[in-house]
C-alpha cells in the first residue's frame, strides 16, 4: 500500500463498493475521499442523482457477479457491464430523497430502540 497526497475527489461524492469481500454492501462516500485497492468508486454522471444511483447499487445482486472461487470478488468489467434504466433527473431526485429519508427514519428508530434497551438494564 502506498501513500497518496491527492484525494480522488475533492468536491464530488461517490458510491463505494468493495472489490474483494464486501462486494454486496455499497455505501456513499463523501468528498473529499481517498480509496484503497480493494474498493471501487463511482462518481455519478452530471445528470444522475447520487441518492438514486445509490438505490440502484443497493438493488443489484452483486453476489451473482462474483468472479472468485474463494473470497467474493468483483471486476471493473462486472460493474461496468451492469445495465440499469434511469428515469428523468427530477424523478431520480424524488426517488433518491424518498429512500434517503426512509433510511434516516429507520436509523432514528433503531437509535431509539438502543437507547430504550440501555435504559432498561
Amino acid at each position: 500500500m502506498t501513500s497518496v497526497s491527492e484525494a480522488l475527489s475533492y468536491s464530488d461524492d461517490a458510491i463505494g463498493i468493495g472489490r474483494k469481500g464486501t462486494i454486496d454492501r455499497p455505501y456513499i462516500i463523501r468528498a473529499p475521499f481517498w480509496t484503497v485497492d480493494t474498493l471501487f468508486y463511482s462518481i455519478p454522471r452530471q445528470r444522475t442523482d447520487l441518492d438514486f444511483a445509490f438505490c440502484l447499487f443497493l438493488n443489484v445482486n452483486w453476489r451473482k457477479k462474483d468472479e472468485s472461487t474463494g473470497l467474493p470478488s468483483l471486476s471493473k468489467q462486472a460493474i461496468v457491464g451492469t445495465k440499469v434504466v434511469c428515469p428523468s433527473l427530477p424523478e431520480q431526485r424524488l426517488i433518491g430523497a424518498f429512500f434517503r429519508d426512509l433510511d434516516d427514519l429507520i436509523a432514528l428508530h433503531q437509535r431509539k430502540q438502543c437507547t430504550k434497551k440501555e435504559g432498561q438494564t
